[in-house]
């Protein structure tokens, strides 16, 4: 840490930072995750700086930096660094993103866990922003085509297929049979209401 800190100040003019530094930076971030305190003033340095921005092109910093601001309560900013920051491990922020938002709906909850429900919901009205995903949330609803055939199936054929025809339809439509199981149970539910 003492040699982080010498380093940080003695390159503090320098644009962009040495690659050696950026280094260091990560390996602390990762070496340090279970003391806190070090973590706390690690980050502090990092985001006080005027190579922030160089510092979160890094998954490691980025999870530290949001570990330390989550840990402290402070959800929009961890929320601001998320938007602004440039690692390339987009899965991951989306993750980070969603955490950050369970984190804040357990604290205003009063709670230690959220159900799935809760996490579905805080999904749903807390998207990640484009600058973590640019071509947007992959959604799990087949194109129209599939909905298409498997209506078309449900009205012609039978709302309820058994196994054998499960398996067909999910070969033909190049999808798992659990889902033509899980869309046929839905679609029989929905006809009900």
């Amino acid at each position: 840490m003492k040699r982080f800190m010498a380093m940080l100040d003695r390159n503090k003019s320098k644009d962009p930072p040495p690659a050696k530094l950026l280094d260091l930076a990560a390996q602390l971030c990762r070496d340090l995750q279970s003391s806190f305190p070090s973590l706390e003033k690690l980050v502090g340095a990092m985001m006080g700086c005027r190579h922030k921005m160089f510092f979160l092109t890094n998954i490691h910093v980025v999870r530290a930096s949001v570990s330390v601001h989550l840990r402290q309560g402070q959800h929009d900013t961890a929320c601001r660094l998320l938007e602004n920051c440039k690692a390339e491990e987009k899965e991951e922020l989306v993750q980070l993103w969603h955490e950050i938002h369970y984190q804040k709906v357990m604290a205003k909850l009063q709670v230690d866990c959220l159900t799935p429900l809760q996490k579905f919901r805080c999904r749903k009205r807390n998207p990640p922003p484009l600058s973590l995903c640019p071509e947007g949330l992959k959604t799990r609803s087949y194109s129209d085509e599939v909905r298409r055939q498997l209506r078309s199936f449900a009205a012609e054929v039978t709302a309820n297929p058994d196994k054998k025809q499960r398996e067909e339809l999910a070969k033909d439509m190049n999808l798992q049979p659990a889902q033509i199981y899980n869309w046929f149970a839905n679609y029989r539910r929905r006809q009900k209401s």
